[in-house]
């Protein structure tokens, strides 16, 4: 079975900083793109940012470009979202993903496609501001 396991929310205040990590089993993450994606309270599902472990390759939403670090271990088999300077705008669950579609459009469309589509359970990143 694959299982993403998210953790390392928490509640912050604005300019902090936190580190979010998704434990991955029963995939090779080399093969995948794994994203970070924020829900908002009564909003949709979006991406913040995903890596294609294999190449390196990183994705990030404008709205966090400069502040968020998206960065793979393979060899843990982990993905992990380094989060500085917080903002109230932040705040939502964040859950992780994988899937075999491309980078770019996994993380613009986490409604997902064909192919293969995974999902962990979220973690709740709350900041005050």
């Amino acid at each position: 079975d694959v299982q993403l396991q998210a953790s390392g929310g928490g509640l912050v205040q604005a300019g902090e900083s936190l580190r979010l990590s998704c434990a991955v089993s029963g995939l090779v993450l080399n093969d995948y793109a794994i994203g970070w994606f924020r829900q908002a309270p009564g909003k949709e599902r979006v991406g913040v940012s995903c890596v294609s472990a294999g190449d390196g390759d990183t994705y990030y939403a404008d709205s966090v470009k400069g502040r968020f670090t998206i960065f793979a271990d393979s060899r843990k088999n982990a993905v992990y979202l380094q989060i500085d300077h917080l903002k109230p705008e932040d705040t939502g669950v964040y859950y992780c993903g994988a899937s075999d579609l491309p980078l770019n459009y996994y993380c613009t469309h986490p409604e997902g496609g064909d192919g293969e589509d995974y999902w962990g359970q979220g973690t709740q990143v709350t900041v005050s501001s």
